[in-house]
């Protein structure tokens, strides 16, 4: 197997495509959603950007950023939302690189902190993320784990 490559939409436009029906796939969001938030950032008309690791030609993992990811707390932002490792592929730090890798990438541009929401515990923590607060989801009855990374 080949190893994996960490990039952001920005070294492989080429991707964008592929990488909207990717994230589509496994979330449900509509592609036309991504491809229009990865157009903005394709178009640098936005800093909030999206990141994949490659094996060979395929996507195994990836995670964008976003203003905000469906909660009511919109003066945090931007968010990493999407988060995301094929089930084959885990357990081998796939999700902490694309992680680490986004924080860098932001900070370099001054961009910092960053939010997150999900109903993991302990694991956003080893990658340097602190619980911040509960918010709301978008149509979600209950309140959901907001992160944030400084």
């Amino acid at each position: 197997m080949s190893e994996y490559i960490y990039l952001s939409l920005r070294e492989k436009p080429e991707l964008k495509d592929a990488a909207a029906e990717w994230f589509h796939n496994k979330w449900g969001v509509p592609k036309e959603a991504y491809l229009e938030c990865m157009t903005d950032y394709l178009e640098n008309n936005t800093e909030n950007g999206w990141y994949l690791c490659m094996q060979g030609d395929q996507i195994v993992g990836g995670l964008g950023v976003i203003d905000n990811d469906f909660h009511d707390r919109k003066d945090l932002s931007p968010n990493v939302c999407a988060v995301y490792t094929e089930e084959a592929h885990r357990k081998k730090g796939i999700a902490g690189k694309l992680l680490d890798f986004v924080v860098s990438d932001m900070k370099e541009k001054g961009i910092s902190p960053l939010y997150l929401v999900t109903d993991h515990t302990g694991f956003y923590e080893r990658y340097g993320w602190e619980f911040f607060c509960m918010a709301q989801g978008d149509d979600e009855p209950e309140m959901t784990r907001l992160y944030i990374h400084r």
